[in-house]
């Protein structure tokens, strides 16, 4: 039994991964999750042992990045202390700047690390912590601005979906009375999802039955329902939940970011999407990450940038008039999914840390 710390943070493209890893490896080992203050508000507290360690944004501003160098070298003694008193062996990282001073900690304990990329482009951090790690988890061996020499650490795994998805997946059925649209604004970006689309589902709602499913920020709830309830749209509106999957097998189609996790659970769930990739992703990694998917046949792509007027009117009009599409796309998508296995993924894991 191996004593394990799983470093995220951020947002719940990091957060849910770390936590399907803690699955995958609670029943042979003893794991922590380490995660800065935004993070841990994604995590079920009530199922996985939480460390916080906050780390400091790198700002910008030169004048900031004094007390930035102060707070992130504290984060690294942290780390450091709660590694060496809890006697860690091995860490695994979900990326993103929030586990590096955890990773450095670790470095300098020499301790086994492993990483975690879902992205079709590895990010900054992860190509800053490569030379240091183990092995690297990925959903392909092409992964864009991947070093060459590296490729020898490239661990390609099947994607990592919640095991609550995978044993009730077969027991959720959809509505087939209306029309439901879910719309996910994901953890970045969720406000400018809340007005893309204003006028088409006020357009949509008065010519079809339609049912609106909306995942927005708490900050932005309040206003959204209002939208909604002022236009006499069917609607319910929510922020980050953990049942969303039981929301996303309700609806025939969903508009979202292109977050790996978000469009793996929609592959895993055969609800065909529309992906406009988050135009602020650092490398345009959800754009990456939507183009693969999309050139699978699983879906749609756009740019926000070229979403006119009236667009997806004419888009879901379309599609509730040509069922076929969307049954397609359901089709392949259980063709993409259908030999994945949690098994397969958990045993590849175990017995890779085991040794």
């Amino acid at each position: 039994m191996k004593k394990i710390i799983i470093s995220t943070g951020g947002t719940g493209g990091h957060v849910i991964p770390a936590q399907i890893l803690y699955d995958y490896l609670a029943h042979n080992n003893q794991i922590i999750i380490t995660s800065d203050k935004r993070g841990i508000n994604y995590i079920n507290k009530r199922k996985y042992k939480i460390k916080e360690i906050e780390v400091p944004k790198l700002s910008n501003n030169v004048i900031s990045f004094i007390p930035f160098l102060i707070k992130f070298s504290l984060s690294i003694i942290k780390s450091y202390l709660f590694l060496n008193k809890n006697k860690i062996e091995i860490l695994i990282s979900t990326g993103g700047y929030m586990s590096v001073p955890v990773c450095l900690a670790a470095r300098f304990l020499n301790l086994k690390i492993f990483l975690f990329e879902p992205n079709l482009v590895i990010g900054r951090s992860n190509l800053f912590l490569l030379n240091f790690c183990e092995k690297i988890f990925t959903y392909n061996k092409k992964i864009k601005n991947f070093p060459k020499k590296m490729r020898h650490k490239n661990l390609v795994i099947n994607p990592l979906i919640r095991k609550e998805i995978i044993l009730t997946k077969k027991n959720l059925k959809r509505k087939l009375k209306l029309f439901s649209l879910l719309i996910i604004g994901g953890s970045q970006g969720a406000k400018k999802f809340d007005r893309l689309f204003n006028e088409d589902l006020i357009k949509l709602s008065k010519k079809f039955r339609i049912k609106i499913y909306h995942q927005t920020s708490i900050q932005n709830l309040k206003k959204l329902k209002n939208f909604y309830v002022s236009n006499n749209i069917d609607f319910y509106a929510f922020s980050y939940n953990h049942d969303l999957h039981k929301i996303i097998k309700r609806c025939d189609f969903a508009i979202s970011r292109s977050g790996a996790s978000t469009v793996n659970e929609l592959v895993f769930l055969e609800t065909p999407f529309l992906l406009i990739p988050y135009p602020h992703a650092k490398d345009d990694h959800q754009f990456f990450n939507a183009k693969y998917y999309v050139n699978k046949n699983l879906g749609w792509l756009i740019r926000e940038t070229d979403i006119k007027k009236n667009f997806l009117y004419k888009f879901v009009k379309n599609l509730i008039k040509n069922k076929k599409l969307i049954f397609q796309k359901k089709k392949n998508m259980n063709n993409f999914h259908n030999r994945y296995d949690w098994n397969s993924n958990s045993n590849q894991l175990n017995n890779l840390i085991s040794k």
